[in-house]
């Protein structure tokens, strides 16, 4: 049996540059989809997958991160003097308990492997899970608890995928795809941002991993690569020339929360799903007078 993954690691010290100049002080993480930042998306699909201890790599101007992760005692009294039951249960239901939340500085933007490799003191030598918080998932169950299944029976490194359109290929990480079913194939290779003629698949790496603590190593003695950051691509393709890779083409799909048309696009697909608030903002778009717009 595999090692279970109780710790995953969140990459969030991102300078969030595409969003300027909203991010200029608060960080990107902390951006609303509908009423919850992009980190509490990824904290709860952790937290329905089994995750136990989440690790957060932050850099500078990211307090406000590790403050939404802890208790407010003035703002819980006030919901509770005012009798405000159900914000007071939502605010207390959503936080990790006490002594499950580890916190790190990633003090140079140096890339995402680096920032994973921040992380290797605190995760230890067990595997973990590592969710990148842009990447916002409308999946059921999430994302990760699809890859665990996978991870249960195949053990070694997971990478969550999803189909993108043949001519998008370029702009993103692509794997190459072994035997067996979508549900855990082998990956047999990974190319970066190859062009559409000579891309291997259309199967693209979604900001979902499961990997063994071994890429720790890899990554100390990792150059830097594209864009002069260390990569994590880079990591993963030495690591599978000792360890498995097992693919997940997972049921769902992916909003890419890093982009402007991606946020957009996934505040209008996630507000449909509310209930409390989906016939209001139907009848809002409708009277919409969008030949103005168009």
């Amino acid at each position: 049996m595999p090692k279970r993954v109780r710790t995953a690691v969140f990459p969030v010290a991102g300078l969030g540059t595409r969003f300027l100049p909203a991010t200029k002080a608060m960080p990107k993480e902390m951006l609303t989809v509908v009423d919850r930042p992009l980190i509490q998306y990824a904290v709860d699909e952790a937290r329905e997958a089994g995750i136990e201890h989440f690790v957060f790599v932050t850099g500078r101007n990211k307090a406000v991160i590790e403050d939404h992760f802890d208790r407010q005692f003035e703002l819980e009294a006030t919901l509770e003097a005012r009798g405000k039951t159900q914000a007071l249960d939502e605010l207390r239901k959503e936080l990790p308990s006490a002594g499950r939340t580890s916190f790190t500085r990633q003090q140079e933007p140096l890339g995402l492997g680096h920032a994973v490799w921040c992380a290797r003191d605190i995760v230890g030598d067990q595997p973990f899970a590592l969710l990148l918080p842009d990447m916002v998932f409308r999946a059921r169950p999430g994302v990760l608890r699809q890859m665990m299944d996978a991870y249960e029976e195949t053990g070694g490194n997971v990478i969550g995928v999803e189909e993108c359109a043949w001519e998008d290929v370029s702009s993103y990480g692509v794997v190459v795809r072994g035997e067996g079913t979508d549900t855990g194939f082998k990956i047999d290779g990974m190319v970066e941002k190859p062009r559409r003629e000579e891309a291997p698949s259309n199967l693209f790496i979604s900001g979902r991993y499961i990997l063994q603590p071994e890429i720790f190593t890899l990554l100390a003695q990792q150059t830097k690569g594209a864009g002069g950051e260390i990569q994590l691509t880079d990591a993963m393709q030495l690591l599978m020339q000792e360890q498995a890779f097992t693919g997940v083409k997972y049921d769902g799909k992916v909003f890419d929360c890093g982009s402007k048309l991606g946020f957009l696009t996934a505040n209008v697909v996630f507000a449909l799903d509310r209930d409390d608030i989906r016939e209001g903002f139907l009848k809002e778009l409708r009277n919409l007078d969008l030949e103005d717009h168009l």
